[in-house]
């Protein structure tokens, strides 16, 4: 691990996405923070690294569009340098019943969990390093098929498929493509519309009994992304306390 690698994690201005970019930038990579449209508090966890001697920067991007991803990319290498990390965790997760879902839920949801995705994983096919890391996120929700979870399950259960042949289609650029799937982890936005009531009982189903935390998951891709996973390719590991 060098000092001189670059890391794009999306949505990273809070919550996981912030807390990867933390444990990212204390293994000594320069991070690009990304995110969509909450600017304060972007540069909010871009002061808090930098203050802790860390090399940051925050780049607004919606990565459902093409044409912002590649500046993404650009904007990183003119101020970091060639990227040699990618931290897909930009995602939004509304819930309802299927029958329920709007057009427009149906679109945005595809586009920013499946089109971000890709876009991101295309543009780092031609311009990460040799040797890098793609670490993609889904949801154990694929796994535990609760009801209200269709559309946010089928958007993630297609980026686990996705990062898979990605996987077999980087042959010869040294590049691993893995996927986390977290389980109930206690941010802000999953603490949002929950009553204590529902946050006790996502709590007690892991065998853990209790809910993850961002650091929890902050680790894992720390691992999938650095070289101690040299040798996973094509997975997806589950982060959940075992409840699936």
């Amino acid at each position: 691990m060098t000092p001189s690698k670059v890391a794009i994690v999306t949505g990273a201005s809070r919550g996981i996405g912030a807390a990867v970019a933390k444990r990212l930038a204390e293994d000594g990579y320069r991070v690009a923070i990304n995110y969509a449209s909450n600017t304060e508090e972007a540069e909010r966890t871009v002061a808090t690294l930098r203050a802790a001697g860390h090399t940051a920067i925050a780049i607004q991007a919606d990565v459902a569009l093409p044409d912002q991803v590649r500046a993404l990319f650009d904007t990183t290498e003119r101020e970091l340098g060639q990227v040699d990390v990618l931290v897909n965790n930009a995602g939004i997760l509304k819930t309802m019943p299927l029958a329920d879902t709007s057009d427009e839920l149906f679109a945005r949801t595809f586009a920013i969990n499946v089109q971000g995705s890709f876009n991101t994983m295309r543009e780092a096919a031609t311009r990460l390093n040799e040797g890098g890391s793609i670490v993609n996120f889904s949801t154990s929700v694929v796994g535990l098929k609760p009801p209200g979870y269709a559309i946010y399950g089928a958007t993630k259960a297609a980026v686990e498929t996705m990062s898979q042949i990605f996987a077999k289609e980087l042959r010869g650029r040294r590049i691993r493509v893995n996927v986390v799937a977290p389980g109930p982890v206690a941010t802000e936005l999953f603490f949002d519309g929950k009553t204590p009531e529902q946050i006790a009982h996502f709590a007690q189903l892991p065998p853990l009994e209790r809910l993850g935390e961002p650091e929890d998951i902050a680790s894992v891709v720390a691992f999938l992304a650095g070289p101690d996973a040299g040798w996973v390719n094509g997975q997806v590991l589950r982060a959940n306390g075992g409840v699936v």
